[in-house]
């Protein structure tokens, strides 16, 4: 009896180790391709493990969410109110000093857009298909929760407006992503890790699912505003902006040349994820680290 209780037992242990691989492939893979080409190490196993935070609970506080109708994204609530932007002096940092700053209540999708939702502004014929020969994720199975790559950013506003949303102000995105406390990351002060966040000490080497890293959300339960990729965001940037910027709800200098971007990426080291760093590239430029995610104003 004892024997037979035993074989059940084994049998479910079976049945949901195939479950968790079959809907996480992409682990599959990647653990596949590091054996084939000889990178596979011990660090990149136990970093794919730590990013699911098996068995704890996210510290947030609970936040107001809604579901879009468009791509079923999940979006937190930010209230309204002033925080600090930035940090340093405008001696030591001119690019990112810190200044008070206002802002009205808004939405922000929880994670960064993904292929699967990507894939419905497609099939609606309202967005391009990413560039298939350069994006290695898109349109497969085992990528379809991993975040949109490949993206300029006019493809990323025509997806937010498609979605009933739009590209996040500079400043809307760092008050989601550090909250009121003028932390230095979305967890708080501890030094990054695997279990946190992806970027280049956690050996993984390319963005993965992004509904990982709980224990990593922003005070707001916002995911991966650290790592895995880069974000558009809808400013124009400047690295002097800071000193001219309105109060309240600043949208970002009326022109420019190159878009402001936001969030580390997987390939970014420990001093390049914190949430008030500035990033700049050319709005018709696209990568393999590039992303996006929406945002909404509050009624």
């Amino acid at each position: 009896m004892v024997k037979k209780f035993f074989s059940w037992v084994a049998l479910a242990l079976l049945i949901l180790s195939f479950g968790f691989a079959f809907w996480n492939l992409d682990i599959l893979l990647r653990v596949w391709k590091a054996a084939q080409s000889g990178t596979i190490s011990r660090q990149g196993l136990r970093s794919e493990i730590a990013a699911f935070d098996f068995g704890m609970r996210s510290p947030r506080p609970a936040v107001k969410t809604k579901i879009s109708s468009a791509d079923g994204m999940t979006q937190m609530h930010v209230s309204e109110g002033e925080f600090i932007m930035g940090r340093g002096t405008k001696t030591t940092h001119p690019r990112r000093f810190k200044h008070p700053v206002y802002l009205d209540a808004f939405w922000m999708d929880q994670v960064e857009v993904t292929n699967a939702m990507y894939k419905k502004c497609v099939e609606a014929g309202a967005c391009p298909l990413p560039v298939l020969r350069l994006n290695p994720y898109y349109g497969k199975w085992a990528y379809r929760d991993h975040p949109v790559v490949y993206m300029n950013w006019f493809t990323a506003k025509v997806y937010c407006e498609w979605a009933g949303r739009r590209l996040p102000t500079e400043a809307e995105w760092e008050k989601a992503a550090r909250g009121t406390d003028t932390r230095t990351y979305p967890w708080g002060e501890e030094y990054p890790n695997p279990s946190l966040v992806n970027f280049q000490e956690a050996r993984i080497g390319e963005p993965i699912s992004a509904y990982r890293y709980p224990l990593g959300a922003s005070p707001y339960g916002v995911l991966n505003m650290s790592g895995n990729v880069r974000e558009w965001v809808a400013d124009w940037f400047d690295d002097n902006y800071y000193k001219y910027s309105p109060y309240k709800n600043p949208t970002g200098p009326e022109t420019g040349i190159e878009r402001a971007m936001r969030s580390g990426a997987y390939d970014a080291r420990y001093n390049g994820i914190e949430t008030y760093q500035r990033f700049k590239h050319e709005p018709d430029s696209a990568g393999l680290s590039r992303g996006f995610r929406c945002a909404e104003s509050a009624e």
